[in-house]
Formats: structure tokens, sequence, C-alpha cells
């Protein structure tokens, strides 16, 4: 599913669940020729590219042992100011717009920041490449409630309270605060390597954006999508705000669970229901006592009355609803609506009144009698003790308790009921669910979209009002004397608003603001609503970001994909947190395994799915970049002088895009190039389905398996043991073709050491950042896949003879390669390849169509049907000695597989012992006895060809 529509873009997402911020507002309305004389053998040579010689921003593998990570923000520094993060309509194609998930401007460096700029930046850097305008718009979030926070307790630290201000003062410290320590995360986010505009960047209290908050709130508000109304809320009771739900995080805490006594109006001292809460402080708010209607423990109290306990006498309905879980704790349900989101539902649905026991400051009020005025803790200590002594108490027991904390304050959130503005969802889910429907929205990974269906479905009006000083205002203005439900206005602007309450009540009105703030609607809006805007002409439809902001689909749906990722664990699977003490630092780690490693370790994760970090993974893809770096170390050392201009344009002029310029490679150069090409299909198609995981793997695969392990020592045959310099040339053309194009398919997820190795090679036009993407669907040999696989099969079966006969790694043996005749004309010619890699003298290396004469005194290798080898045994050891080496060491390999068996055939250790131990003892004698075997075989084989 290539992005082909000129609508494309993404939006990623911390976690599967966050499903729960794509707002449903969102939806509502991306030849060989002859080359000069040259020693493969000479002096290193001291060159570079002329684009670094000129800036000093590069380092050569020639110079460097490894890559530096310090060069990193040189580099980045250098791609900015060359102005390659801004879109070039020069290229044409459609524009692949993705705006950032904007970062609270409080914020510091974390792994989930890590995640979405590795994730983001791969695809604009690969679109980009791919020759699409590819804008990333970046900016910040004001961050209502962290901001407001922080500034609270600075000016707590010079003694000043935010009451002691007024607004104006208190808002114009925060903007101080902000232009002082605001930019922190931004630069933060460039040590990721972040290709984004950052002449576009945005903070979400900027202008522009101001006017498109009020006026999207204006529009919704026309078309009766916006309301006021008192319904129960999230509560920070030291924040003294609504909060979402994705501020709230729950946390399993020991507790209590409450067993308490409410006696049946009318009945004997016996008749009455035992109710288990977790909080008893909340039955001041109970409307009634509801259980299953099939529960027949309490069928004789259904429609009678009960009394709530300590609250002098008050009577509730006993009622039988079908949400009642009989199973759990005594079967009976208090309802508290005004103090619990289900029980709040249920009282909706039923029809019962909503009961607030509280203040909004987590004290009591006077629904709650003589507790009025305390602290809900308090209350609650205080209430279980007075129950007890008015013998209500039944008995408390240790529960576990899964705690709403608020994620900013980190208090305990309170459901309360509470005037807030909220935005109707149902009509705008159906809109949502409907691009689904039609295609013009596809979730990825696909799996996600029955979760995204099921959420809209079930979608809840949003609460979008906040009671904080810092934020956008909401544009509403109250008469003043008139009630706020039944006289407000919106309006734009105050002059707007004054003009209209002056039309209906006359022009001594007067008029006031309300106080609240809203929630953070938009990261970017591309000038929207300013339709003239050249951003918005080109770069709309854009991407909506996982921050639960509202952006709008003027006149079609606002992106054509959803990209969601997984969260980013500890290496043992658990949640990161400050509590467990499993955070892990990008900036420490990009300190510790530069920033490449790091984005790739991040993006091999398979796509919407966790994923679990360790410092293994981040030292292998470290292992990864030295290994880029050597091979790039390599090629230079083996490459023809920089001022051999003739050489290098005929080197590069070398791209093996026909079938001509392919089949006349030798078999290695036919294989590595096929291997290339059928590599640069693959990732494109993974790039295109953004399946980055499995890119990632298979560049990571062809680079350290085919191209570094392989194709790099086979050329060391055309290069140090060849007198062709035909042959030389042609593996100095392979080996830049390939690595070049390694360069180009990895840049995305590792962009500093691939900058930094391109920019090493002569000759470079640009910067490997906007060079061209590889073209896909270049020739292919697969007849050489298969010729050379049977090569590398007779070479690992040599390998691994001379292992399991301990063969000096330095000594040299002789071979007879028996194969059909077919097979013996290509390999045959790679008699090089083979001595070199299997370390074979390749003087004593035979070809041949039949058996030699000293089989039976050789070790014999099937590397494939139609091809074997035969090493001769006096070649790699002296068989005398190595049959007394094999004997003495069978010996004690039987001694050792006896006493394993006497274990096992002891009834005392079997019947005793635990099973694991058992099963241990047992796997040892299996691998024991299968030693045994082999190494009886080897002995038996040896003493053969001593009696030959």
């Amino acid at each position: 599913m290539a992005l082909a529509r000129p609508s494309s873009a993404l939006l990623s997402c911390s976690s599967s669940a966050c499903l729960r911020r794509l707002n449903p507002l969102l939806l509502a309305a991306a030849a060989a020729c002859r080359r000069p004389a040259w020693s493969p053998r000479r002096a290193a040579r001291r060159f570079c590219a002329a684009i670094a010689s000129e800036t000093d921003v590069f380092t050569s593998p020639e110079v460097a042992k490894s890559f530096d990570f310090t060069n990193e923000e040189r580099i980045y520094k250098w791609w900015e100011s060359q102005g390659f993060f801004k879109p070039n309509f020069d290229c044409g194609g459609d524009p692949f717009v993705i705006p950032m998930p904007p970062p609270n401007v409080t914020g510091s460096l974390h792994m989930g920041h890590a995640m979405f700029v590795t994730l983001e930046d791969i695809m604009v850097r690969y679109f980009r490449m791919k020759g699409r305008p590819a804008l990333w718009i970046p900016g910040t979030d004001h961050a209502g409630i962290a901001t407001q926070l922080v500034v609270e307790k600075m000016l707590a630290a010079e003694g000043v309270k935010r009451t002691d201000m007024t607004r104006e003062e208190f808002t114009k410290k925060v903007w101080e605060w902000k232009e002082k320590y605001g930019g922190t995360i931004t630069n933060q986010i460039r040590r990721l390597g972040a290709s984004c505009d950052w002449s576009r960047e945005r903070f979400t209290l900027d202008e522009q954006l101001s006017r498109a908050v009020v006026e999207a709130f204006v529009r919704l508000h026309d078309k009766g999508l916006i309301y006021q109304g008192s319904y129960l809320v999230n509560w920070s009771p030291n924040l003294q705000t609504a909060v979402s739900d994705l501020e709230v995080e729950y946390s399993e805490e020991p507790g209590n669970l409450y067993f308490i006594k409410y006696r049946v109006a009318g009945g004997t001292r016996d008749d009455f229901m035992t109710i288990a809460t977790t909080r008893p402080e909340t039955l001041f708010g109970d409307v009634a006592i509801a259980v299953n209607p099939e529960d027949k423990r309490y069928a004789q109290y259904v429609g009678k009355l009960a009394i709530v306990p300590l609250t002098c006498g008050r009577h509730v309905p006993i009622i039988a609803d079908r949400y009642v879980d009989p199973e759990f704790g005594t079967g009976v349900l208090k309802i508290s609506p005004g103090h619990d989101h289900n029980d709040y539902h249920i009282a909706r649905k039923l029809g019962l009144p909503i009961l607030n026991a509280m203040n909004k400051d987590g004290t009591l009020n006077d629904v709650a009698g003589i507790y009025s005025g305390m602290d809900r803790f308090e209350a609650r200590e205080k209430l279980w003790s007075d129950l007890v002594e008015t013998n209500l108490a039944v008995k408390k027991e240790p529960y576990t308790l899964r705690v709403p904390r608020s994620q900013r304050g980190g208090e305990v959130i309170e459901p309360l009921i509470s005037k807030q503005w909220f935005v109707t969802m149902e009509p705008l889910a159906e809109k949502a669910l409907h691009a689904v429907e039609n295609g013009q929205l596809t979730i990825l990974p696909e799996r996600f979209e029955k979760i995204y269906n099921h959420w809209l479905t079930n979608i809840k009006d949003w609460c979008i009002s906040r009671q904080l000083w810092w934020g956008h205002r909401i544009p509403v203005w109250y008469i003043v004397g008139k009630k706020c439900e039944e006289d407000y206005i919106v309006a734009r602007t105050e002059e707007e608003a004054l003009a209209k309450a002056q039309e209906k009540y006359g022009k001594s009105v007067e008029i006031y603001k309300d106080p609240d703030v809203l929630d953070t609607w938009f990261s970017s809006t591309l000038g929207w609503p300013d339709l003239s805007k050249e951003d918005y002409k080109h770069f709309y439809p854009s991407t909506v970001l996982e921050t639960g902001y509202v952006s709008f689909g003027n006149r079609s749906v606002p992106f054509s994909y959803v990209y969601l990722h997984g969260l980013i664990r500890d290496a043992e699977g658990r949640k990161m947190s400050k509590t467990l003490g499993n955070v892990i630092d990008p900036l420490d780690t990009i300190k510790d395994y530069g920033t490449d490693a790091l984005r790739f370790t991040l993006s091999l994760g398979t796509a919407g799915q966790d994923l679990n970090l360790s410092t293994e993974r981040l030292t292998s893809n470290k292992a990864f970049t030295n290994k880029l770096w050597n091979a790039g170390k390599f090629l230079l050392q083996n490459l023809p002088d920089k001022s051999d201009v003739s050489a290098w344009d005929v080197l590069l002029a070398n791209k093996f895009d026909s079938e001509a310029s392919l089949q006349k490679l030798p078999l290695p150069e036919c294989w590595v190039v096929t291997g290339l090409h059928e590599l640069i299909d693959k990732v494109s198609r993974s790039y295109d389905k953004f399946f980055f995981g499995d890119a990632a793997r298979e560049i990571y695969d062809f680079f350290w398996g085919d191209f570094a392990d392989w194709y790099i020592e086979a050329s060391k045959t055309r290069l140090y043991h060849s007198s062709d310099k035909f042959a030389a040339a042609t593996a100095q053309s392979v080996l830049v073709y390939v690595f070049e194009n390694i360069l180009k398919l990895l840049h995305p997820f590792m962009p500093f050491v691939t900058e930094e190795l391109w920019q090493a090679f002569p000759y470079r036009k640009q910067a490997l950042m906007v060079t061209p993407w590889p073209t896909t669907g270049l020739p292919k040999d697969l007849r050489s896949i298969k010729r050379f696989q049977n090569l590398q099969s007779l070479i690992r079966g040599i390998r691994n003879v001379r292992a399991e006969y301990s063969v000096e790694p330095a000594k040299r043996i002789s071979a007879s390669v028996v194969a059909t005749a077919d097979v013996l004309e290509y390999v045959s010619k790679e008699k090089q390849v083979l001595a070199l890699l299997s370390k074979l003298d390749v003087q004593n290396v035979n070809f041949t169509e039949s058996v030699p004469g000293d089989a039976n005194q050789s070790v014999h290798i099937v590397a494939d049907e139609g091809l074997e080898a035969y090493l001769p045994l006096a070649d790699m050891v002296d068989v005398s000695e190595e049959v007394k080496r094999l004997s003495k060491r069978l010996s004690k390999m039987q001694s050792e597989y006896d006493a394993l068996v006497a274990r096992l055939n002891s009834p005392s250790f079997v019947e005793k012992a635990p099973e694991d131990i058992v099963r241990g003892v047992r796997e040892k004698a299996s691998e024991a006895d299968e030693k045994i075997s082999l190494t009886k075989n080897r002995l038996a084989f040896l003493q053969s060809t001593i009696s030959t």
C-alpha cells in the first residue's frame, strides 16, 4: 500500500491504547573500459570529499578509527544551514506532510520522544529521497497544566503565590519562563536527527494558532456541537481543574476493602445488606442500593428502602440491575453517581438523582453532615471509626486498589460533578468511522482498525474546558446580572461579543469573559482559517497527531494514513517509570552508543507492538555502526586516488542497471549486485508499507551477511591476489556501487554515519539526504544467486571440517572438488575465492568430475547436489596423534555419561529430586550420548585410514 495519494500523511502514537487520542474532529469537514594503471597495495591515501574539505564538517574513515558521535551535531547544523529540511518543489511530485506531535514546552527528552522522532524522521527522509516535497512541521505544546505548575513552583520559591497576582501578571511570568527555557526540548529533538523544517516551527499559543482555536470553537458552537453543562469529570483537587482521561494514570496500590451494614427500613435488626467499598467516604453521595435481579439472597429486599449509615436516617431505594456482579464482594452495589463513573452511567440510565458530597478541594461538603470540611482521606478514617462504634462496620480487609492519579500533580483524581464545556462526539465519530469504511483513511497496522472502530462506537462527549490561567481562553462572554447557563455570547473577539450583546440587551450592557481555558487544540494549521496561505495550498491535507488535539478537515479528510507504534519498555518488558528506576535517558544513550545506534534499535520493532529496549541491543547496533565504518575504510583504502579523475569517472559511471552489464560480471560480483537489486525492491516495498522493522532487518542482513562477510572478502582476491587490472577495476566499481546504495537505503534509519561515509568518497555532487532513492526494478541474474550459494555451501563445509579437526587457522590445506561439468565450469573460475575464504593451498586445489584416489583417506563433504569435496586428512592433522587424543577424550566422555546414567537409574534421585533437575540430567545424558557416538565414528574413520 504505497503512499500514492496526494493527501498522504501519518499519525504516530505511543501505544495501541492511544487510539483514544484520535479525535473524530479531525474528520469533521501526503560497460567496462580501460582503467589507468593502479596498484591496490599502495599506501593508504589521504582524501575526502570536496564538500568536507571546504567546510570541515565531515571526517573520513581513512583518518578516524571509528565514527565520532560528537560529529553528529556538526553534521546536523550543516544540513540545516544548507536548507535541506525545507520542502523542495523543484523535484515535483505530491507533497508528503507530517506535523510533529508537539512535545510539552516544559518537557525533556524521553524514549517516547525518541520513538516518534525516529519513526517520523524515517518517513520524511525516505519520501524526500523519493523525490516528493517533504515537510515535517515541528512545534511545541503550551502544556497548560505542566507549565502552570512549573511557574507556580518557581514563584513559590520566591515566596509568591499565583493567587497573589492578577491573571495578566501571572501569564506574563509564564511567557518570560517560556522564552528562557522553552527551547530545551526542541534542541534535544535536534540531537535525534529530526529533519523537520524549523523555519515553520509552531507554538500552540502562537497568534495564528490561537485564531484557529477561536475559529474552530465558534464554528462548532454554531453547528450545535459545543455545549455547556454539569457532568461527571476527572477532577484534580490540588490543581483545581478538570483533566482528561489521558492525564489520569492508574497505579496499583495497597488499600482496604470496607464492609458496611446498610439496614433495611422497616425491618428488624437482622434485616440489613452488607456492602463492600474501597471509598466509604462516598456513601454520603449514595442514591440507591443495587443487586442483580437473579440474586436470590436479596430478592426479598428489592423495592424496599435502605438507610444510608451515619446520615441521620436518609433513605435510598433498593433496586435490581443486571450490571451488578453477584460474585464481586457481597453482590450488593452502592450507587454514588456523583463520585464514580460507572455509577454515574447507571444513574443516567435509570433516571436516578445525582448527589455530590465533596468540594472541589477534596473536602466533604454539607451533604456529609458532621464530616463537612474534613479532607476526604481524613474523613475515610473517621467514618470507619464511627461505623465500628455504631456497630455498622462488618470488617476491613487488605485490598489492592487501582488508584487514579494525576499525570502532572500526582494526587488522587476525584470523579466530581462540574460545570464544563463539552463537544458532542457522536456525529463526528460517525464521519471518522465512514472515512475508514470508504477507504479515505487507512489505519496502520491494519489490525488496529477494530480497536479504532470500537473506540469511536463507544466514544463519550469530550470535556474541553480547563480551570487554568495558561492557555487559550474560551471565546465566550457572559452578561453581567444574567445567569451564565441562559445568557452567553460566543464570538471571535471581545469587540464582536460586545456588539452582539448591545444589539440584544442595549448599549449599557456589561460583559465578562469565561475564565476557563481550552484543552489544547491545534499543533499546526498550515494557515487555516486563512485559506489563501501558500502552505495551506501546497501542504493540506496534512497529518494530525496523537496528542489529542483537534484539527479540521475543512474540505476533506485531513490525512490518509494513521500509523500507530508501541511503547518502549525495559529489557524485562516493564513500562519505564521513575518508581521502578528503569528509565533510560536518550541523551545518555546517544553519548554512549550514538544517535544512529539508538534510532536503528528503536526502528527494529514490529509495527504497533511494544519494544523491549536493552543495552545488549544497543551494543549490537553500535557494532553495526562500526562495521559500516570499517567497510567504508576498506573501500577508501582500495580505490584510486582522488586525483585520478579518469579512473573515478569510469568507476562512478558503472551502474549495472542493464542486463548486459550484469551478465558480464564474474560470479561474486554478479551475485552481490543481483542481491542488491533484490534488496532495493524489498526494502522499498517495506518502506511503502511502513514496515520499518522489516526494512531495517533486510538492510542489516544484506550488508553484514552478504556484502561485508562475503563480497568484501571475495573482492580481496581481485585487489590483492591478482595481476588482472580489469578484474580489480571491476571489483572497485562493484564495491562502490553496492556500498553507496546501501548507504542510501540505510540513511533514513542511520542518517549521521551514512552521511559521514557518503561525504568521505570523492566527487559527491550532493548530500546523501537529498540524493535520489535507488531505482527499483533493476535487472537480476537469479542463476548467479544459486551458483554463489553452492560456492558458499562448499566454503562453509570446508570451514566446518577445519574447525572439527582443530586445524590451525594459518595452515593451508589441499582439496579436490568433484562436480558435474557445468558446476565445475563456474566453481573453477572462482578458485582464488574458494582458496582465500576456505584457507586452501591454491596450488593444491584440484577440480575433477571423478572421485580422487585418496578419497578413503580424506574427509568427504557434500556441499550440494552435484558438488562435493575431499580434504586429505594428512594435510589437516597427524592421524596417529589425533587417534590418541580422541581415544583419551572418548574415555573421559564415557565416564561422564556413565555417571549421569547411574543417577537416572537411582530411584531415590528420580523420585525425590525436583522435576527440573531430573530433566536437566536427562538432557545432559542425551547430549553426552550423541557426542560419544560422533566421536566413535570419527575415531573409527581415523583408524581405518591408518590401516589403509
